[in-house]
């Protein structure tokens, strides 16, 4: 298939990229290599791609209207998947405009693309963040999530609702996923694992949020690539006993669908970390904070719709994970601690 990605230079959309290419498709990938964070990781990542004949990188911002116009025209994709986004939820304190550029005048002019340009299904990204103040656990796509705590977590919400509208009004197939605290090989510097590993690895503090006292659903990022493939080959259909009467969240009457990826396995943030001064072989010196604005207490991921509809539930052990992580850690910023 020829296959649009957005956010090819980003960590999970390299990994996807990698493993479109493995089995034959063609991508082009986009993103604009902004600086939100280190752009030499961005283009070390490009790096592991452009040497496929199969990959073609094209550098633009998908909020750019006419570029993205002239894109799809030009291209016509089968498929797309967009992982282009500006995340983080604390940046969202500080830039808020950011987010609406990305996250919705962005993923706007792509849903156009598809409507226009007889795109057979968009995967895109959400997030768990979508979940906001919901304290039930686990987290389950039929569960409504109209309470974000946090600007990132609302446009990622609008994000889902504007697919779905596109979804009902012209029978576009779209699907949204809500990935759940991500890691792994050539993951991003401002995600703990990066921050954790290097602080530890040069000996020197790592801040700990809300006392220590947090959970999350830590998903590695092979679990995070083989759904997000599964089910861009699966694409999203009309629910035959959605009610209206009783609308479920988590499916709908238009093709339309919304999926959990995570580990379903939440962790304790102080277990996170001693699994790193295990791979890393030293004791981390520990900062101890309150809880930060826009966060949550916990992550857990009900995933039994992902498993049911493509047979796949992800299932890396993190101490698998982060042995692997750190690992390549140590090999791309020469850190022999």
């Amino acid at each position: 298939m020829k296959i649009l990605l957005t956010g090819a230079a980003g960590f999970i959309g390299m990994h996807t990229a990698l493993r479109l290419l493995a089995r034959g498709d063609v991508v082009v990938g986009v993103d604009n290599l902004n600086d939100y964070y280190d752009v030499k990781l961005k283009r070390a990542r490009l790096a592991q791609l452009t040497a496929h004949g199969n990959f073609r990188f094209i550098q633009l911002d998908i909020a750019d209207r006419a570029t993205m116009e002239t894109l799809f025209t030009t291209e016509k994709f089968q498929r797309v998947i967009n992982l282009a986004a500006q995340p983080g939820v604390r940046y969202s304190l500080k830039n808020p405009h950011a987010y609406i550029q990305s996250n919705i005048v962005g993923l706007t002019n792509i849903l156009e693309g598809c409507r226009h340009n007889q795109v057979e299904h968009l995967v895109y990204a959400s997030s768990s963040s979508v979940y906001g103040a919901n304290t039930h656990m686990p987290f389950s796509v039929h569960a409504n999530v109209d309470h974000p705590v946090s600007l990132y977590a609302a446009t990622k919400k609008a994000g889902e609702l504007m697919a779905h509208s596109y979804s009902h009004l012209y029978k576009l197939p779209t699907t949204g996923l809500r990935f759940f605290t991500v890691y792994g090989p050539w993951g991003r510097p401002d995600m703990s694992p990066s921050l954790f590993a290097g602080a530890i690895l040069r000996g020197e503090p790592i801040d700990v949020f809300n006392q220590g006292k947090m959970q999350r659903d830590f998903t590695y990022i092979d679990d995070i690539v083989e759904g997000v493939v599964r089910i861009l080959d699966r694409v999203a259909t009309p629910a035959p006993q959605f009610d209206t009467s009783a609308p479920d969240p988590g499916t709908s009457y238009a093709p339309y669908r919304v999926y959990n990826i995570g580990n379903h396995a939440p962790v304790e943030l102080m277990t996170f970390i001693e699994t790193i001064e295990r791979a890393a072989g030293r004791p981390a010196v520990k900062n101890f904070l309150p809880m930060q604005a826009g966060d949550v207490v916990a992550t857990y991921a009900d995933v039994a719709d992902l498993k049911r509809d493509v047979g796949f539930e992800p299932k890396t052990p993190l101490a698998e994970g982060i042995e692997k992580f750190v690992a390549w850690y140590r090999s791309y910023y020469h850190q022999a601690g």
